[in-house]
């Protein structure tokens, strides 16, 4: 078994709730344009890390570089993944379709950690990142429309998730392999990512969108899950599984987004699902146990 069963609960756990965030967007958008959600969900979500860093005695200054790192990923990791995510969702890009270019992730992942993590991918891997590819293909190209050349711009929306994530990950796992004196706790770490992502969407949020907001039951049932089951248990699960695996690894778990968030709209909005959905989650499933597999045979266990 290359994951440790405490590792697999986490990887479960993090697909569950990761791809939950895509729900949640579709539930809060008609009540609060992009901006004004992400101020929302980023300002309550680090003033609770706040009182919680502060009620645990671990709210902390760890130096000026170490916080700087920290905002730059959360502004890329948070602010711009989650911005492109939501623009693309508001501009009418379907669910599966912005899951499915998120999904492309793995591959620049793989491409680049070689140069800037040092981790070298085998080639059996790299079948299992393409594998993976071709199940994500089949799940989504199967409900896509691309006849309407006037929706055509929405569908790139979502690359800029694709580099802001991969370079969150990658800076992220330098860190913890390299084991250098700018890595901070999980919870800490989390705090300073979601202040920079805050700090950064509050001028456009004000100045473009007047923080417009109708605070209906459903608004604010949807902002607590994503502050709450998104942007504190997800991005917390992802940087744990990031400290325990390869980031190569973790970004293999990006594939199951789009037969997921099928799967979810079709149990919150009745979506029906589709025969190629389940064989695309099959073909998934193959492609993400290659990207696991240890080369010496030898079971890997997570430190």
């Amino acid at each position: 078994m290359p994951f440790h069963r405490q590792t697999w609960f986490l990887a479960v756990g993090f697909i569950l709730l990761w791809n939950s965030g895509f729900i949640g967007a579709e539930y809060a958008l008609p009540y609060a344009a992009p901006f004004t959600l992400l101020f929302w969900r980023y300002w309550l979500l680090a003033f609770i890390l706040f009182v919680y860093l502060a009620l645990r005695r671990r709210l902390e200054w760890p130096g000026l570089n170490a916080v700087l790192i920290a905002l730059l990923v959360g502004i890329l990791a948070h602010g711009v993944w989650l911005g492109c995510v939501i623009f693309s969702l508001q501009y009418g890009v379907p669910a599966g379709i912005v899951a499915l270019v998120v999904a492309l992730q793995p591959m620049t992942t793989g491409a680049l950690s070689g140069l800037v993590v040092g981790e070298r991918t085998p080639l059996i891997r790299w079948a299992g990142l393409l594998i993976g590819l071709v199940g994500v293909m089949v799940a989504v190209l199967a409900r896509t429309d691309l006849s309407d050349a006037d929706a055509v711009f929405g569908y790139f929306i979502p690359f800029g998730s694709v580099a802001a994530i991969t370079a969150a990950s990658l800076i992220q796992r330098r860190l913890q392999v390299q084991r250098h004196a700018y890595r901070l706790a999980v919870d800490v770490g989390l705090f300073y990512q979601c202040l920079g992502t805050a700090l950064a969407v509050t001028i456009p949020a004000f100045f473009l969108e007047r923080l417009t907001t109708e605070w209906t039951p459903m608004f604010i049932g949807a902002l607590l899950w994503l502050i709450l089951g998104v942007s504190l248990m997800a991005y917390a699960l992802m940087w744990l599984l990031i400290a325990r695996i390869d980031a190569t690894r973790v970004a293999s778990l990006f594939y199951f987004g789009p037969p997921v968030t099928m799967l979810m709209g079709w149990a919150a909005f009745g979506d029906r699902l589709q025969t190629m959905d389940l064989v695309g989650l099959g073909v998934i499933a193959v492609g993400v146990i290659m990207t696991q597999l240890k080369l010496d045979g030898r079971p890997r266990v997570a430190k």
